[in-house]
């Protein structure tokens, strides 16, 4: 089994004595925030969560993400919650970078290390615990499910970074490949989870420009991104957002792999104003 390795954010704070050289970015069509943005001092708290706090990496608000929030979660011993969610149209995606958790839905328990990913439909009733001795950290990404007249809700389900077969990218010859957390043919989901993966010298030898938006969290290695105009060198931990229609391309330079954790939405007609 190929071994993986996820960057997971510690908090603290800089010394004094540390020059001010972070490269923060918020433009009108992508953000960039580095891993040293995530200190105690930009963390939050949430109701019903115990021993648990949390980055906010991602929020619907005017100018930035429109169809989502990303969290990054850090649960100590003993802590998580009983009542995690308290929107019944949010549908969530947890993937596990450090530690374990336990997570309940529909009955069913399973054990989640880092790998691990667990998707929770809208209006389920489920609970997360850590259950070790040592924090654990996992994002949990949210989304308001877009309900569509005879298309069911997708069910509770857990699966993993190392049992999802990565999809090789056409005439790539496997320098950049997929792992889809969530089938790309089954419509009842209206956001897709996914891993991707470039091999050193892999890029996206093009500027996309489609209608999802996208978060980017890079869970290993680095490489340098070209957002809209600008090219901007990523490492692990850092997140990258970009709107809808934001050109974007990728070089990866080594020495080793690059690998980022994405949300976009997906399968549902454009919204029309009235």
């Amino acid at each position: 089994m190929t071994s993986r390795t996820y960057y997971a954010p510690e908090g603290g704070l800089p010394a004094q004595s540390e020059m001010l050289t972070g490269q923060a970015v918020f433009k009108d069509a992508y953000a960039v925030l580095p891993a040293g943005t995530m200190r105690d001092i930009t963390t939050s708290f949430l109701p019903f969560w115990d021993n648990t706090r949390l980055w906010v990496i991602a929020r619907p608000m005017s100018g930035f993400s429109e169809t989502f929030s990303h969290y990054i979660m850090e649960v100590g011993p003993e802590g998580g919650s009983d009542r995690p969610e308290l929107n019944v149209e949010a549908q969530g995606a947890i993937f596990v970078v450090d530690g374990q958790v336990a997570i309940t839905c529909s009955g069913q328990t399973h054990t989640l290390t880092a790998g691990g990913f667990a998707y929770v439909p809208a209006g389920a009733e489920w609970g997360l615990r850590n259950l070790s001795d040592t924090k654990a950290t996992f994002h949990w990404i949210r989304k308001a499910y877009e309900a569509v007249d005879g298309l069911e809700y997708p069910e509770f389900y857990v699966t993993s970074d190392h049992d999802v077969t990565p999809n090789a990218m056409p005439d790539t010859n496997g320098a950049w490949a997929t792992s889809r957390f969530m089938d790309p043919n089954d419509m009842r989901f209206d956001m897709h989870i996914t891993i991707v993966t470039f091999e050193p010298g892999g890029v996206i030898p093009f500027m996309e420009t489609h209608v999802m938006e996208h978060g980017l969290y890079v869970l290993e290695g680095k490489a340098a991104y070209k957002l809209n105009q600008d090219w901007v060198e990523v490492e692990a931990g850092d997140y990258m957002w970009l709107r809808a229609f934001c050109p974007q391309a990728c070089y990866t330079g080594g020495p080793g792999r690059f690998r980022y954790l994405l949300y976009k939405d997906v399968n549902r007609h454009m919204k029309l104003p009235f």
